[in-house]
């Protein structure tokens, strides 16, 4: 069971936006807004191992791509850990 998973049992009503792709990334949820917390530097694995890319090509990729979208109320957070 992924961490998404475990959070979408733990709230189910819940209505979280998520970012594909990165269901093992999740650290949590806030427990104010009900915004999914991701971790960034897990994210970049995901990215570097599944596709491919160099640790630079994920950082860009996360910036321009992910980080900088704004999808609603319910964007999710991104946790710079172990930058």
């Amino acid at each position: 069971m992924t961490a998404l998973e475990k959070l979408e049992y733990a709230f189910p009503d819940a209505e979280m936006t998520i970012a594909d792709g990165f269901d093992d990334c999740v650290l949590g949820i806030c427990p104010i807004t009900n915004r999914v917390i991701y971790s960034y530097t897990k994210c970049l694995e995901v990215l570097m191992t599944r596709d491919g890319m160099t640790d630079f090509e994920a950082i860009e990729f996360m910036e321009y791509n992910v980080v900088d979208s704004y999808v609603g109320e319910k964007t999710p957070i991104w946790c710079y850990d172990n930058y």
